[in-house]
């Protein structure tokens, strides 16, 4: 969370500063990544807590429903980038390479060296985490299209390469965002996970001895 969030604030400055709106949808999708991550962290603590007489079941789907809010954060923020980005196409701002290609430098290494930190506690296995590695993960790979695209500005003075990386990394994002939300929303509605056949468990379940039927088979 320090880390990205002195990441966007250093991003959103030089984005402002500088004329590139793709740095500042970077920085916006780091944004989300920080109110992602306390999300998850939040999520991750109340599931942990026993359950009550009114929550009878505990608070573990809190961690599922912190992956859904962090899917349309980082819808909300993608379209925002994309609908900016279209509208300064037709008209370029002069943009100041040198700076803009520095903070995208940045991003890559900050946003490695974050889902580094989390690689080390396990994710593979919690859809909280995984939403957090993949936050990570798109917005090293943004940064690293940005960086190209700022130094591609600096050599050939192409203005309009800026908004057009930033309507490329808002389509990124938003891709990421639609994923997610359909991982959460198959999670959350208690979907058959992949890889598990239903009606070979059934089959294995009747072939048990003294069982004569099968009712009602439930897998999430």
């Amino acid at each position: 969370v320090i880390l990205n969030s002195a990441l966007s604030g250093l991003q959103l400055v030089i984005g402002f500063g500088f004329g590139s709106l793709a740095l500042v949808g970077d920085a916006i999708h780091n944004l989300g990544d920080v109110a992602g991550l306390l999300f998850g962290w939040g999520a991750e603590r109340l599931s942990a807590r026993p359950a009550t007489a009114r929550f009878t079941y505990g608070f573990g789907r809190s961690t599922q429903l912190a992956s859904l809010i962090n899917a349309v954060l980082i819808l909300m923020a993608a379209a925002v980038v994309i609908v900016e980005a279209i509208q300064r196409l037709g008209s370029p701002v002069e943009i100041m390479g040198l700076p803009v290609a520095v903070a995208a430098a940045l991003g890559v290494v900050v946003n490695l060296l974050s889902a580094r930190l989390f690689s080390a506690g396990g994710h593979q296995h919690d859809l909280n985490r995984r939403a957090a590695m993949l936050h990570l993960l798109t917005d090293a790979a943004v940064s690293a299209a940005v960086l190209v695209s700022a130094l591609l500005v600096m050599l050939t003075g192409w203005n309009w390469l800026d908004s057009a990386t930033a309507i490329g990394v808002g389509l990124a994002v938003a891709w990421s965002g639609a994923e997610l939300l359909k991982e959460s929303l198959v999670v959350l509605l208690d979907a058959v996970p992949p890889g598990i056949d239903l009606e070979a468990v059934e089959q294995a379940l009747r072939a048990v001895p003294g069982v004569v039927d099968v009712h009602h088979l439930h897998v999430w």
